[in-house]
């Protein structure tokens, strides 16, 4: 037997692989990637079009002016309620205000009161359910009653009670629905960790020496993340309603700001003649929230069965 042959052998049996060569085909590349991306898109329509609806409200959200320059907040009373047309392609509502102006002006305000509600959610939730999960004993009991109290409370009451408490205003608002969606996001960071701190390398990594800290940052939070930002995707569309419920009542920025729920609470009054000035702020609110849903739901299983 060759030496070369013992040598394969013993790195084998060690663990060891040889490099692969920089020109072979086994070293993946980034076209062959996008190329997979584009693939795993164009086979499903329906998601390729949510896509590419979140893409224009995130547009919209924080770059407004490249789908309008008509000023939301200015009216032109000579031209109230006019039907969508060419020159208004929402129409316009009772002081002679561009609604699809408003629409996506309003975008900015209910799209980053969402991002904050999700990142508070987010923040809260996860940081309750990997101390319950990794500490363990007293401390896991006695968080995971508050947030059994938390699930007992349907989301739009409590929201509701946590806005009062506040105050009025869009960073409140977002505040308020945050704060109701912690407890999902605690159970699912909980459950994970204490899926993962059973694992044989977090045991191992224990055994040698390492410290907790080590661990957890390591090993543990690495391993637990994708679950909960997966159900962040989730609870961007049901934010949005939330959000939007709590602007149709009156608790979100004050008038004349645009903020979705406000524009469909300022149109009901209207409906018998104005159909538009509700109709089409709640359809872009529909498609934003179908949108993120069906994105969600890529990423929670189609992408992972894909890969």
């Amino acid at each position: 037997m060759s030496q070369s042959l013992v040598d394969d052998q013993a790195e084998a049996a060690l663990g060891f692989a040889r490099p692969v060569e920089s020109g072979s085909p086994a070293e993946p590349g980034r076209p062959a990637g996008l190329r997979r991306v584009l693939r795993f898109l164009l086979r499903r329509p329906g998601l390729l079009l949510s896509a590419v609806v979140l893409v224009l409200v995130v547009l919209a959200a924080f770059w407004p002016d490249l789908f309008t320059s008509q000023d939301p907040l200015k009216g032109v009373p000579s031209q109230n309620f006019r039907g969508p047309s060419g020159s208004h392609w929402f129409g316009t509502d009772e002081l002679g205000r561009d609604v699809f102006s408003r629409v996506v002006h309003g975008a900015q305000l209910s799209l980053k009161a969402t991002l904050l509600a999700v990142l508070v959610a987010f923040v809260v939730g996860g940081l309750l359910g990997v101390v319950a999960g990794f500490v363990g004993r007293w401390v896991d009991d006695a968080l995971m009653r508050f947030v059994d109290v938390l699930l007992s409370i349907p989301a739009l009451f409590l929201s509701l009670a946590l806005v009062t408490a506040l105050g009025y205003g869009t960073v409140k608002v977002a505040v308020a629905v945050g704060i109701a969606s912690v407890a999902s996001f605690a159970r699912v960071a909980r459950s994970e960790v204490l899926r993962v701190r059973q694992a044989v390398f977090v045991e191992a990594s224990r055994s040698c020496g390492a410290r907790w800290y080590s661990v957890l940052g390591r090993h543990v939070l690495p391993n637990a993340a994708g679950p909960v930002i997966v159900l962040a995707t989730l609870d961007f569309g049901s934010s949005i309603l939330a959000v939007s419920a709590l602007s149709f009542l009156g608790y979100g920025a004050p008038p004349p700001a645009p903020e979705w729920g406000t524009l469909i609470s300022d149109g009901r009054n209207y409906l018998a003649n104005a159909w538009w000035l509700t109709a089409l702020p709640g359809l872009a609110i529909a498609a934003t929230v179908l949108a993120a849903n069906r994105v969600a739901r890529a990423l929670d299983g189609e992408w992972a069965r894909q890969r």
